[in-house]
């Protein structure tokens, strides 16, 4: 196995900004490192003891979360900055798209700059004027290809730059999160364009967010955090593998934001000045007499856990613990889910379901069960209460609750119903 790309035991380094300078370049190469004096907190490893190998002809991924050192890795296999510590080896011609529109003039034209940005990455003047017609079509920039960078777009910066760094025929092509500001016609003609680079055994370094573009065309994927390795090899388990940390990150975070609603909410406020109208047209809070207290709330996953984060269609139980203070013979049990801009999803009560209630004494428990979570991916807010039938509220928690659903599946709306797809014969996909 030939290797195009080699990292071995990199760190790289950064200064933090302070006010302890250097009066001049003279003065601190006279101190001979501009680093090595500096204390521990004046500085940031954005990258500690990185080791990877990108094989000839693969297509790499790496992901992680925004300042996991993804891009401090890619500047440094472009060789625009050196590492600290550590060796790393390129082999072959290098194009790359780091950054939007890095290399461009914004006071000249795109012309002008295909061909200032096309002699930076190796070619010929001749080379260029061969392949500029490609490189302006791909671009789609034909009609303004003569008019100055600084009246671009985004999107028009992106594919210009795009367009050059792929028509200079790179052994490597590497490419950070760019394909975010293309159109959904434009990214499918990069994608295409990456399909063909893997055909013509190129190779190719991709920094992303899309964890669906890392399992559907790389070869091996390699998640950072913090600066440091956490998994290496194919991309489906090193994506679950990332997925899995994100999803106990959010675990912890709807935790402490859930725990902070329900201590603010233990202060009392007023409640609806009829106690029998729409509650869900109230503000978030708590209210009720408490004659029946709701005194914890949990939500459950399919293994009987504690849980904040569910994936579609998996299972979630509302667990509710009660108090009466004297037993009682006239209530009801509620839950209400809404979506992040409190649109109502769903709400039900034991009353509406015909259960009449006949007694409740002393501590007790509910268990709310939906067998399968069948809503789309997004954040949701939970309504718990115990009120009388006729609507009086005992303890009303009101969107003091949050969850989040995850799935693969980015449809959209709230719910989504069990279904199949069927098509005659003429009809094929890929």
């Amino acid at each position: 196995m030939t290797a195009a790309i080699e990292l071995v035991d990199v760190t790289k380094v950064y200064r933090r900004y302070s006010g302890r300078q250097f009066a001049t370049l003279k003065s601190a190469l006279l101190q001979r490192s501009i680093l090595r004096d500096l204390r521990p907190s004046e500085t940031f490893p954005a990258l500690t003891g990185v080791s990877f190998t990108v094989p000839k002809g693969t297509t790499y991924g790496v992901i992680g979360r925004n300042g996991s050192g993804k891009s401090s890795a890619l500047k440094l296999v472009a060789g625009i900055t050196k590492p600290t510590s550590g060796r790393v080896n390129v082999e072959g011609r290098i194009s790359a798209l780091i950054e939007l529109g890095a290399g461009f003039h914004p006071e000249i034209s795109g012309r002008e700059n295909v061909f200032i940005n096309g002699i930076m990455l190796g070619l010929s003047k001749r080379e260029i004027q061969e392949r500029f017609d490609e490189i302006v079509d791909f671009a789609e920039l034909r009609e303004f290809i003569d008019a100055p960078v600084k009246t671009y777009s985004s999107g028009m910066y992106m594919r210009l730059g795009f367009a050059v760094a792929i028509h200079v025929d790179p052994d490597v092509l590497l490419v950070d999160e760019v394909l975010a500001v293309g159109d959904e016609g434009f990214t499918h003609k990069c994608l295409d364009k990456f399909s063909e680079f893997r055909r013509r055994g190129k190779t190719i370094l991709l920094v992303t967010h899309s964890l669906n573009l890392v399992e559907r065309f790389c070869d091996e994927a390699l998640w950072l955090d913090a600066g440091r390795v956490q998994a290496v090899g194919d991309p489906k388990r090193v994506v679950g593998a990332y997925l899995t940390a994100v999803e106990t990150g959010e675990e912890q975070l709807l935790a402490q934001t859930t725990a902070r609603a329900v201590e603010d909410a233990t202060a009392p406020i007023e409640r609806p000045a009829d106690p029998t109208s729409n509650m869900f047209s109230a503000t978030e809070g708590r209210w009720g007499s408490r004659e029946i207290e709701i005194t914890d709330v949990t939500l459950v996953d399919g293994n009987g856990q504690p849980a904040h984060v569910f994936h579609t269609g998996e299972p979630l139980a509302i667990r509710l613990r009660l108090r009466a203070q004297q037993p009682n013979d006239d209530c009801v049990f509620g839950v209400g889910l809404f979506n992040a801009e409190g649109v109502c999803c769903y709400g039900t009560n034991t009353f509406i379901e015909e259960m009449p209630p006949a007694s409740l004494s002393g501590e007790a428990e509910a268990t709310f069960t939906i067998a399968a979570l069948d809503m789309v991916e997004g954040t949701y807010k939970l309504d718990v209460a115990v009120h009388k039938r006729d609507g009086y509220p005992y303890d009303y928690h009101r969107l003091l609750y949050t969850f989040r659903v995850k799935s693969r599946t980015h449809d959209v709306g709230i719910y989504r119903p069990h279904h199949t797809w069927s098509f005659s014969p003429t009809v094929r996909f890929k």
